[in-house]
């Protein structure tokens, strides 16, 4: 059985999933076509320094391109394809402006071409590869597995014993945590030695969900779920820069926004709210107003502070504001006096905070970030209220915890724009 799997990981399909193949091929591919195109009407070409200089440059900007391409495939719910264009403009288009900036000679034809083949190289390849191997992944029977294969976009064979031929799979998934038999055991370390990965059903099911279930403190240690504080501290800078430059460039934007918010109804351009903020401080936060103001005060504040679906205190601009999100731009006031970022969970109002409180195990945790005008749960679920949709926001909020770092942020930025153009989760 064991030789079996290990025939699979090097038949033809899988050499073509491995990092040297991919990464070689579409060297050869990007840099060596336009290289060609170019020597057939000029030979000595290659001996000129500033294509030399484009040639070494595109290079790199094309490793890098797959390097972060590479990463940013290891979080769920982000389209491969999706990814590519934007991942290689960004790695291309970084190298060159350094090279701009230094005022060094380049091909263009060398380093365009070189950017749009490696576009097309990836593409390419995801829609073969993806034909090719589809997901698959064998289980162990035994402890909690049924919610996991319940999960799709996967194909799951469960094996009816351990001398079943694993066939063609990507690996085997089991519940490391269940009293399995000491055969069963035998047969998850003989998998892992042969190459094949092993994962635990509580790993699997996070990669494939973008969630982390919170229900029991044994099984989320919250040292487990410390964010990485060298980039807490990064990021803090990065917030702070960004939103200066921001605030410069768009003050003409909220100025003329805040007036058509005027001219649409009577009241304050700018909404202030308090909010459950970072360490579980509360802050007063900054949005334009999209609803008419309320003429009474009076009733539960939990409800007031709760939007609804096609909620009629929404004015006809305050829709506009919120779908593409504009409404949450003067919070960039709340990142330069450090309460909030760019990215996170977001911060929910007061009354609803300490509802959630009560009502939700380790809620209060999501604070040990701080809040973010976009966020992975906005762009996964969207606006919520009810409880059991907020149990949800919050095992995607842990979720961004666990795995905080840069790569995940750029993930969420991607994500954040796909959600603008279709207003996906606005109220």
């Amino acid at each position: 059985m064991y030789q079996q799997v290990v025939g699979y990981w090097d038949t033809p399909s899988h050499r073509l999933l491995r990092v040297r193949y991919q990464l070689l091929g579409g060297l050869a591919f990007a840099l060596g076509i336009p290289l060609l195109l170019r020597m057939a009407s000029v030979p000595e070409v290659l001996s000129n320094s500033n294509h030399q200089i484009t040639i070494a440059a595109a290079a790199i900007a094309h490793i890098m391109g797959y390097v972060l391409y590479r990463r940013l495939g290891t979080f769920p719910g982000v389209a491969a394809a999706g990814a590519i264009l934007p991942t290689f403009a960004l790695t291309y288009g970084l190298v060159f402006v350094i090279i701009f900036f230094f005022r060094f000679d380049y091909s263009r034809l060398q380093a365009g071409g070189s950017f749009l083949l490696s576009v097309a190289w990836y593409f390419g390849l995801g829609l073969v590869t993806s034909r090719m191997e589809p997901i698959r992944l064998a289980v162990v029977p035994g402890g909690d597995v049924a919610q996991v294969t319940s999960i799709g976009g996967v194909t799951w064979r469960t094996l009816a014993s351990p001398m079943t031929p694993a066939g063609r799979i990507q690996g085997v998934v089991a519940d490391l945590r269940a009293d399995l038999s000491g055969v069963w055991e035998r047969f998850i370390a003989d998998c892992a030695l042969s190459g094949t990965p092993v994962y635990h059903t509580k790993q699997i099911m996070e990669s494939l969900t973008g969630r982390v279930a919170i229900d029991h403190l044994s099984e989320n240690t919250l040292g487990s779920l410390n964010p990485n504080q060298a980039y807490l501290t990064i990021k803090h800078a990065l917030d702070w820069l960004a939103a200066g430059i921001v605030l410069v460039l768009l003050s003409p934007l909220f100025l003329v926004v805040a007036i058509l918010i005027r001219l649409e109804s009577p009241g304050p351009a700018v909404f202030r709210q308090q909010r459950m903020g970072y360490h579980g401080k509360v802050v007063t936060i900054y949005k334009f107003r999209t609803m008419r103001m309320a003429t009474d005060e009076t009733g539960d504040a939990r409800q007031r502070a709760m939007t609804v679906d096609r909620d009629p205190r929404v004015t006809s601009l305050g829709r506009f504001l919120r779908r593409t999100r504009i409404d949450e731009l003067p919070q960039i006031l709340n990142i330069l006096r450090g309460e909030m970022s760019w990215i996170g969970p977001r911060p929910e109002a007061l009354p609803l905070s300490r509802w959630y409180e009560e009502k939700l195990p380790f809620y209060r945790y999501r604070h040990v970030v701080r809040p973010g005008i976009t966020g992975w749960a906005q762009i996964n679920q969207g606006h919520v209220a009810h409880v059991e949709d907020v149990r949800k926001k919050l095992q995607f909020d842990f979720y961004y915890i666990k795995n905080f770092s840069p790569w995940l942020d750029i993930v969420i930025c991607l994500g954040t724009v796909r959600t603008i153009l279709g207003g996906f989760g606005a109220k």
